[in-house]
């Protein structure tokens, strides 16, 4: 992994059954460790404690630009496609399909459609360049008037075909963070590496 450059590429992912389908834009291998840890500006990819996380399976992928390196190739139209349980207020979308139940991203803000040629973006499987094709993301300016704009897909459901994004590596490496949301006030330890926190997992 540290002899590798790192470099930005697609990873491709979806759902068991392939209803979900996207392509997130990673740096790999992940540079951010214990020693160089992201901002909330970065790339950040780690482990919560908290009951929905656990439950959920979910490997939190937070890429750097919610717009530009997370498209939804399918469905479309996420918040009417796909089952939806909301929490914290109702704001934050932990999105599941509703045939094999698989959640690959949670969302909080407002989504567009564009065109973008995915050709040239690298993606997997297009080759055409100055062919459009349709995706959804996340909007510029489309934030929560409150708490802003929240993208974070489940590197469980990265396809296994991008062989680039290891899980294994980033765990041994310890370039995974473990955050303590169990805990409330007071009692929340500080974002570690190497270990997760009690009520956690690697």
């Amino acid at each position: 992994m540290a002899d590798t450059k790192a470099s930005r590429q697609p990873v491709t992912g979806s759902c068991h059954c392939g209803t979900i389908k996207y392509v997130a834009f990673l740096t790999l291998p992940q540079t951010h460790n214990e020693s160089n840890p992201p901002t909330k500006q970065d790339q950040r990819i780690y482990r919560c404690n908290c009951t929905m996380c656990h439950k959920a399976g979910f490997f939190h992928v937070r890429v750097a630009n919610k717009t530009d390196d997370f498209l939804l190739l399918s469905p479309l139209d996420p918040l009417q496609e796909l089952g939806d349980y909301l929490i914290h207020n109702k704001v934050l979308h932990w999105l599941y399909c509703k045939t094999c139940g698989v959640r690959c991203f949670t969302f909080m803000g407002t989504g567009e459609v564009v065109d973008l040629d995915l050709a040239e973006l690298c993606v997997p499987g297009y080759t055409d360049k100055g062919q459009k094709t349709r995706v959804w993301r996340a909007k510029e300016d489309g934030g929560h008037p409150e708490y802003g704009t929240y993208l974070s897909f489940n590197g469980n459901t990265v396809d296994a075909s991008s062989n680039s994004f290891d899980m294994r590596e980033m765990v041994e490496q310890k370039c995974v963070q473990f955050y303590d949301y169990l805990a409330e006030g007071e009692k929340r330890q500080p974002v570690r590496y190497g270990r997760p926190h009690q009520g956690g997992c690697y």
